[in-house]
This record gives structure tokens, C-alpha cells and sequence, in this order.
């Protein structure tokens, strides 16, 4: 992994996890051969691991094939939530919890 390939090593994303893709704003372009290109997405897999899916990729770039980043996406369900993590040099790190229940239990008010 290169931290001269990226403007900011692992920015703060919030709540945006992405299953695939690259954050290309966070590119500044290729420290091998100093080009600013599309990236390439190569040895993509997908594990289960205790009822954990990880899906994990390189960032390649396109003319060099130096690797930029290796992403990392993670998706569980821990009692009634969904939740989505992601960790990358260039695409960055969040995390995102979603009920599955059709109204949040976190969102619900008491009424008297």
C-alpha cells in the first residue's frame, strides 16, 4: 500500500461503506509512474467467515500496476441490525448500522 498515491491516508467516510469502487478524490495519482489514471480493481474475493461476509480487492494502478490500496468490506447481522464496515488507504474507513425491522427501535419516541 502507497501513501503517496492518496491525498490523505484512511480519511473519515462516516457512514459510506462501499462493497466496491474506488474514492477517486482521494487519488492524487500513481507515485511509480506519476500518472493520474483510472485505477484497476484485481484479486477480488469474497469470504463468510461466523456468519460474516469480507469482501476484499486491490487498488491497481491502470499502467503500472503498482497497488495503491487493499480494501477491505465487511457485512454482518448482529441481532436486529445490518452492519457494514469498510477500511482502506484510499477509500478510507466508516462503519453503518441499519435496523432490519421496517420501524428503527433507535428511532422510536415514547409516548404517554
Amino acid at each position: 500500500m502507497c501513501g503517496d498515491c492518496v491525498k490523505k491516508e484512511y480519511p473519515n467516510r462516516g457512514n459510506t461503506c462501499l462493497e466496491n469502487g474506488s474514492f477517486l478524490l482521494n487519488f492524487t495519482g500513481c507515485a511509480v509512474c506519476n500518472k493520474l489514471d483510472f485505477m484497476l480493481i484485481t484479486n477480488r474475493s469474497l469470504k463468510e467467515e461466523d456468519g460474516e461476509e469480507i469482501v476484499t480487492y486491490d487498488h491497481l494502478c491502470k499502467n503500472c500496476h503498482h497497488v495503491i490500496a487493499r480494501h477491505e468490506y465487511t457485512f454482518s447481522i448482529m441481532d436486529e441490525f445490518q452492519e457494514y464496515t469498510m477500511l482502506c488507504l484510499l477509500c478510507g474507513k466508516a462503519e453503518d448500522t441499519i435496523s432490519i425491522l421496517p420501524d428503527d427501535p433507535r428511532q422510536m419516541t415514547l409516548l404517554f
